[in-house]
């Protein structure tokens, strides 16, 4: 996923950007602690954009490959019900498409933690298959070095 840029009064997203600079900035426990209380407050059926965002970068601050999984399982979940015109709102150059590399790249890459090369090429595959809606800049070209890092070290697994 893309940089957050905050739209005007989406206070959920600028504590999801707060959090996220404490993860950044190492303190991993915290992040998770805000990140968790947030999850809280949105709950399993809030907005899919906050969700999202929200379960993407908590992925992130785990210190267990299982529970980065779950994260990243719902991060995947909250794309799929995430609608364009919601996305619209805070992103308004972004596309909800341009989420799947990056969600699926990650969820190859607990796959490959976990030792279960099925799933990660799985997901590699459908990674593969979303680039064409990454634009060919820093992101996009982070994102498809990474899948052809990852490729190899599925292949020697």
């Amino acid at each position: 996923m893309t940089d957050m840029q905050e739209a005007p009064g989406d206070i959920v997203m600028t504590r999801i950007g707060q959090a996220m600079m404490l993860l950044h900035g190492g303190d991993r426990e915290e992040a998770r602690n805000r990140f968790g209380a947030l999850w809280t407050e949105i709950g399993e059926d809030g907005d899919a954009l906050h969700r999202c965002t929200l379960a993407h970068y908590m992925a992130d601050a785990q210190d267990d490959t299982g529970d980065e999984l779950a994260w990243d399982l719902r991060a995947l979940a909250a794309a799929d019900g995430l609608s364009q015109e919601r996305l619209t709102e805070h992103h308004a150059w972004l596309a909800v498409r341009a989420f799947y590399p990056s969600l699926h790249l990650n969820l190859a890459a607990d796959y490959v933690k976990l030792h279960r090369a099925e799933e990660a090429r799985l997901h590699l595959g459908r990674a593969h298959a979303a680039l064409d809606a990454l634009s060919d800049d820093a992101y996009g070209n982070d994102i498809r070095e990474a899948l052809r890092r990852l490729e190899r070290q599925v292949d020697a697994m």
